[in-house]
């Protein structure tokens, strides 16, 4: 059935009022506005909202955008009198999400929630899930880690053996990096700590229904090999579902449609200059040259040449006229990595590059103008480098107008199965079509490790194994040595030998007094702490939530 809404100013209260009217225009009786699915939403939307003029309406228009994956058309209509804002919604297309939770008060709370935009089905456990699965087939499934009878991860794994191809959040109050890795492995979209943002949950439902409902080319391929391909938070060629990884590809789009020069800030190996393409990419200027240059792979009496070119005769061996960098490059994006290693006499000739678009090819008096986009990255603090006098303050401003940040990878360790899998098919064909299997201890130690190259070093360790592990099946000992000393027994632990302890409690004691020690050298800062452990703050964060570690009071921390 189709519905139309229309919005009106009510003479009694300075709001607007909902007025639904039936697919002939006329209007709806009582008992009908009753059968209208979003009548009583929108009306608590609406009496929130002062009538103002054409602009509230707008607002109004964009809340229900927020909120509408159950609208289907929207047109507004205008009068000297009022204005008139028309829904139409199909009932038929509303979205069905499955909520599976042992605990009947989030099964409760989340169908209030969202009652009002999805069809809203429950179950308490795995078995109920996968039996209502097999009758409804719902669009997004909600699914808790820790319950009776089928726990969260079996209902994922019996999901995918049944090739029903469900997106599925799952929602876990358990905090544990390998339960989320084992998820995400398993298809599961994203995972959400409780208690969850409403918001943060809201926003993802959305995003997640609105991708499944993109029109895609049907294939006779198993659903297996379209999960190996269809990566939905992947960015071209850059493989990350994590959230932090998705709000910087959003961060990606919304810096590529802004032609102005970009700072690319992170440690060595994450991929700065996979982020340069895709703004280049994602750009109008994508049909047009995109010119990568190390700077601290030239020698420095070589470097004004290679960016700006130079004339015959200029120099001693400048034997033939040179066309730099730049001039390639124009209509299109130059990248300049490593820009910290710049001399200062080149910085100075960058400056004015970037004021005036222009440049002086060596040998030449006539200045020559292009149309370049500057994206520059460094692995340096250039703040610091400019406090040494080592970095022009100058040119620091005019390279640093927008900053994109590029997270290591201790920082997104969701992303490591995704990457180990994405490095095995790269490099398949290269070792005879080989592919590897890691076992779940060896996973969690390729989770774990700290990574210090990031994705360079990962990637390195994969095509060590793909090359050198004699079987297929990695175990642990498989892995270099230096991801198996990690967590390895240290000095402390022989109660375990005296017959006191066993393993899990005695390994539980160590992890308590170690990090402890940490965190009181750091002064409880816990990035301090991480960094002085080996691990990413995220991490540490989850062990102390594991062994219940707490920050103790003032004047507590004085006493000690």
């Amino acid at each position: 059935m189709l519905w139309t809404v229309d919005f009106e100013n009510s003479s009694l209260h300075d709001t607007w009022q909902v007025a639904p009217r039936r697919c002939d225009n006329a209007p709806a009786t009582a008992e009908q506005k009753n059968e209208c699915p979003f009548f009583n939403p929108l009306q608590h939307i609406c009496t929130q909202l002062p009538y103002q003029s054409y602009n509230t309406l707008n607002s109004l228009k964009n809340i229900l955008f927020k909120r509408a994956t159950i609208f289907v058309h929207f047109c507004i209509l205008h009068s000297e009198e009022h204005y008139l804002f028309g829904v139409k919604m199909a009932e038929e297309t509303q979205k069905t999400i499955l909520v599976v939770d042992d605990e009947k008060s989030i099964r409760d709370s989340l169908r209030l929630i969202f009652q009002g935009s999805f069809n809203v089905e429950c179950a308490e456990n795995g078995e109920e899930c996968l039996n209502i699965c097999k009758a409804i087939r719902p669009d997004l499934i909600l699914l808790d880690l820790m319950m009776p009878k089928l726990d969260g991860l079996d209902t994922l794994r019996a999901l995918r053996d049944k090739q029903l191809n469900i997106p599925v959040i799952m929602l876990t109050a358990s905090n544990t990096v390998q339960s989320a890795v084992e998820a995400m492995k398993l298809g599961a979209i994203d995972y959400l700590n409780k208690p969850f943002d409403v918001d943060a949950l809201t926003g993802l439902i959305v995003e997640t229904l609105g991708k499944s409902t993109t029109p895609t080319v049907q294939s006779s391929q198993s659903t297996t090999s379209q999960s190996t391909t269809l990566k939905e938070a992947d960015f071209g060629p850059i493989v990350g579902r994590s959230n932090l990884m998705s709000e910087l590809f959003q961060k990606v789009k919304q810096i590529a449609s802004r032609d102005t020069t970009v700072l690319i800030t992170g440690e060595s190996g994450t991929g700065k200059e996979l982020f340069a393409r895709q703004i280049h990419e994602n750009s109008a200027r994508k049909g047009a040259p995109f010119i990568a240059i190390n700077c601290a792979a030239i020698p420095e009496s070589l470097i004004e040449s290679e960016l700006f070119g130079h004339e015959r005769g200029s120099f001693t061996s400048a034997v033939e006229q040179r066309i730099g960098h730049f001039e390639l490059a124009n209509g299109g994006t130059i990248f300049l990595d490593e820009i910290g290693e710049l001399n200062l006499a080149v910085q100075v000739k960058m400056l004015r590059f970037l004021q005036e678009h222009e440049f002086y090819r060596i040998g030449l008096s006539k200045p020559i103008k292009v149309d370049v986009r500057v994206v520059a990255a460094t692995n340096r603090r250039l703040d610091e480098m400019v406090r040494e006098q080592k970095f022009r303050e100058d040119l620091f401003y005019r390279i640093n107008v927008i900053n994109l940040e590029i997270p290591p990878l201790r920082e997104r360790f969701e992303d490591i199965p995704l990457l180990i899998d994405s490095f095995i098919n790269k490099y398949a064909a290269q070792y005879g079509g080989r592919s590897l299997d890691f076992t779940k201890s060896a996973m969690n130690r390729m989770v774990e490790y700290a990574w210090p190259g990031n994705v360079r070093e990962l990637e390195n360790v994969v095509e060590s194994l793909m090359a050198l592990a004699p079987n297929d099946k990695i175990e642990e000992d498989d892995l270099p040595p230096k991801l198996k000393m990690l967590n390895s027994i240290q000095p402390g632990g022989s109660n375990i030998f005296e017959g006191s302890l066993n393993f899990q409690d005695a390994e539980r004691v160590f992890e308590t007094e170690v990090i402890i020690k940490a965190l009181k050298k750091a002064d409880w800062v816990q990035t301090r702490a991480a960094e002085l452990l080996g691990i990413s703050r995220r991490i540490l964060k989850y062990k102390m939530d594991k062994l219940g570690i707490t920050e103790p009071e003032a004047n507590q921390r004085l006493q000690e």
